[in-house]
């Protein structure tokens, strides 16, 4: 979606699109960024669907038409006993329970008119599965029109009055987006009101998978919030001159470890991990944040920044408290530069780069498989595409190995202490015969040449640096997509969902990096 933020105060608006992140909206009390959000919401007109939990639980309005969910519940028309809710939560309720109605009195009149009829999940199933998930022992159940909950190890029934003002606020949320219109921007004011820490990172993002065709749009002044939104985009309000009614805004780069950064960071309280790219249109920063959902994930920029900041944390760990890991593609590091780096939390993938990720077995075959292609014969093809393209730039990979580990050689071996100019100078004229360039070239071209003739696809992938692999491959067009973009987008989708090929993709990804679950501390060398 597209967006026309407010008049800015040196003149014209910033215009950005969300692209389907999430947008947040950080400012100090009193900075202007509620009036600010206000203003951008009047600009979408009927796209914008504002929800917050203080106004849903405590406000009980007289008239429905002051919020979005009550011209929602008003436009519904419900039957008259209804009536008696005062709050946007009593009408979410009220919503879902007419909708499960008729849900099922079409269902009946189907069957009653002999017609093939099945009970598809409605959206009260989808508001019960979620807020379960999130309050793991509990249980909500409907019974004579009402909602009643209980809990595993307890045989008490009580009503949503009983509940604490968080639980009541997940499920406010989730009913909310659930009602939101199609393609319209999702206003969240303060999520993180009532909301314990642990649970914010992931109920927001299983909340914004509930939507994927919608934008959020939250508005806070808590940090550790903004931490927790990995890959959104920051619109920082600084002020707001109510005499010119204009704002004082960016949109934070979250590109370097600042000490702004650092205050976000610090605020999640979770570990952290950095990456290589730019946070907004690498495939690094897209990719591993839904991989890796239980880190805070900042993008660096280079391979270089990442290496320095996992270290410079990790020295810092009495202070902070918080593990760090950083990731780093494999590129052309040979075996004893990647066992330094996990060595020192620096996670370094089975692969040569990011795009090679893509391209892993189980990966390319639950992309086919989600898309109805056959997944034996996708792979199949593609396997034999790549191993084809990387002995047809055999030596030309090759020298690029052997340049790669002459370079870093040399960089090692010159780093001594010499007494004078000619013991320097001798040294550098011993580096040549010592490492051999040509003799390692042939050795990396034998190796390359029987994965070739092995047909060892994984072997190929660890050595094979090639940015076109993806299209060169045909992969795209074997699973019905017109290009590299669109192969992408569609992975991105899958792991946004909680599908069986979102698990097969993260698991794949995860063994990658000789992870068999989530990351633990300490699990990549200290």
């Amino acid at each position: 979606m597209k967006l026309s933020l407010p008049t800015h105060s040196e003149g014209q608006p910033l215009t950005i699109d969300s692209n389907g992140r999430p947008i947040v909206i950080i400012g100090a009390n009193g900075a202007g960024k509620s009036r600010f959000t206000s203003a951008l919401m009047s600009s979408l007109g009927d796209k914008s669907f504002a929800l917050s939990a203080l106004h849903g639980l405590y406000v009980n309005d007289s008239t429905a038409e002051k919020t979005s969910v009550g011209r929602l519940y008003t436009r519904m028309h419900l039957p008259e006993a209804h009536e008696t809710v005062h709050n946007d939560l009593e009408r979410l309720l009220a919503l879902l329970m007419h909708d499960e109605m008729l849900n099922l009195l079409n269902y009946k009149l189907s069957k009653a008119e002999g017609k093939d009829a099945e009970l598809k999940p409605t959206r009260l199933d989808r508001a019960i599965a979620l807020w379960q998930e999130i309050f793991p022992g509990n249980r909500i159940l409907v019974e004579s029109g009402a909602f009643l909950f209980t809990r595993e190890d307890n045989s008490d029934i009580y009503s949503a009055l009983k509940l604490s003002d968080g639980e009541r606020a997940v499920i406010y949320y989730i009913a909310g987006v659930l009602y939101a219109p199609k393609g319209s921007a999702i206003f969240i004011n303060s999520p993180e009101m009532f909301m314990h820490p642990t649970i914010m990172q992931p109920l927001w993002s299983r909340i914004e998978a509930l939507r994927t065709d919608c934008t959020f749009i939250y508005t806070t002044h808590d940090l550790e919030f903004a931490a927790s939104r990995s890959g959104a985009t920051v619109i920082w309000v600084r002020r707001f001159d109510p005499s010119t009614g204009t704002w004082d805004y960016s949109s934070i780069d979250n590109n370097a470890i600042s000490e702004e950064v650092y205050q976000a960071i610090t605020g999640t309280r979770k570990p952290v991990l950095f990456i290589e790219g730019d946070g907004v249109h690498s495939i690094d920063s897209k990719l591993y944040p839904l991989v890796f959902k239980e880190f805070t994930v900042k993008s660096l920029g280079s391979c270089n920044k990442v290496i320095e900041a996992t270290r410079t944390f990790n020295d810092l760990k009495g202070f902070h408290h918080m593990d760090s890991y950083g990731i780093v593609d494999r590129d052309r590091r040979d075996d004893h530069e990647v066992e330094y780096l996990r060595g020192k939390r620096v996670m370094v993938p089975e692969v040569a780069e990011i795009e090679n990720i893509l391209m892993l077995e189980d990966v390319v075959r639950a992309v086919a498989h989600s898309r109805g292609c056959d997944e034996n014969t996708v792979f199949a093809k593609v396997s034999k595409g790549i191993i084809s393209q990387f002995a047809s730039y055999l030596k030309q990979q090759a020298l690029m190995h052997t340049h790669h580990r002459f370079k870093r050689t040399v960089e090692y071996r010159i780093d001594g202490r010499f007494t004078n100019i000619n013991m320097l100078e001798q040294h550098i004229m011993n580096l040549h015969d010592e490492i051999k360039p040509r003799k390692l070239y042939e050795e990396l071209c034998h190796e390359f040449r029987r994965y070739v003739e092995e047909r060892d696809y994984a072997a190929v992938l660890r050595v094979y640096n090639q940015k076109s692999m993806i299209p060169g491959s045909n992969v795209p067009g074997l699973c019905g997509m017109r290009n590299k973009e669109e192969y992408v987008a569609a992975i991105i989708k899958l792991l946004r969902q909680e599908s069986a090929d979102a698990a097969r993709i993260r698991r794949a990804i995860k063994r990658c990096f000789g992870l068999d679950e989530d990351i633990r501390a300490g699990s990549t060398g200290s």
